[in-house]
């Protein structure tokens, strides 16, 4: 008796300690997902590039930070860049100097509220919001028109540019290293947490099976943080005219730098296949 009391009293250790770690994990779940740095380690000015600082009121009043960064030739296309879960803008200024250099687009880069020079907390919603206020500067400040604005998503950025692409016109919809849902990366990153209690959902799987524009998903085929297994299963629930790239030996975060030429012949391509589906 003696002993089974012992083990009760280690088992019900065990569900207890378990029921906290998972009721910590719920109670902080944002901090589980977003990682946002308020330091910027480099500038627009550091790289020599031309930039217009952009403050932007999103629809509940947030205040966020972002950059237009103009092609130095002419450009067919504007790039609207939805970036990745962690870091600010300035991360993502390499990425635009080499779209400048392999593509002549613009970029516009924005920052999540809570990131950078935004104000605010990051949530699912918000986020929503944010990229919403972006595009609206493109089409009503900028004035651009839709069939020239490319919606390029990073990461958790895919997310929020797939929930975009369902809410605006735009000529195409670019994904890098997407996952499936925050539910589905759940599983795989934190078994412990049952995935029906998170409450940030990003549902890119059901969300991108409804989308009629041309679809360009890219994945690193060593990708550490997204199975590539999700990059698969996203291009295969959306709708023609689709495309996919394969990085191999690309990471998580890396796919522009380790593909080389052959990442970037695939964004042109890519590019001409949207011209042809505006001319259709």
């Amino acid at each position: 008796m003696l002993l089974y009391g012992s083990f009760k009293r280690l088992i019900v250790s065990i569900v207890a300690s378990i029921v906290v770690l998972v009721g910590l994990a719920l109670l902080f779940e944002e901090k589980l997902i977003y990682f946002p740095s308020k330091r910027f380690d480099v500038k627009p000015e550091d790289l020599s590039l031309d930039y217009r600082n952009l403050t932007l009121s999103t629809s509940d009043g947030t205040v966020v930070h972002g950059w237009f960064l103009p092609s130095p030739t002419s450009a067919r296309f504007t790039v609207l860049i939805c970036h990745g879960n962690a870091g600010n803008v300035a991360d993502r200024l390499d990425r635009t100097l080499l779209m400048h250099r392999n593509l002549g687009t613009n970029v516009l880069l924005f920052d999540y509220r809570g990131f950078g020079r935004s104000e605010g907390s990051p949530n699912e919603e918000g986020t929503y919001r944010d990229a919403r206020a972006a595009y609206d500067y493109l089409l009503e400040e900028a004035g651009f028109t839709p069939e020239r604005v490319i919606l390029f998503g990073e990461s958790l950025g895919a997310a929020v540019a797939v929930q975009l692409a369902g809410e605006v016109p735009a000529a195409g919809l670019v994904l890098e290293a997407p996952f499936t849902s925050i539910p589905d990366m759940a599983r795989f990153a934190y078994p412990f947490i049952p995935s029906g209690w998170i409450r940030t959902r990003y549902d890119n799987l059901t969300k991108l099976s409804k989308l009629r524009l041309p679809i360009l998903i890219i994945h690193g085929t060593e990708d550490t943080i997204v199975p590539f297994s999700h990059g698969k299963r996203l291009y295969d629930a959306a709708l023609e005219p689709k495309r996919f790239l394969a990085v191999d030996n690309a990471d998580h975060s890396d796919s522009f730098l380790v593909g080389g030429e052959r990442y970037w012949a695939a964004w042109r391509e890519y590019l001409e296949l949207v011209d042809g589906a505006k001319g259709q």
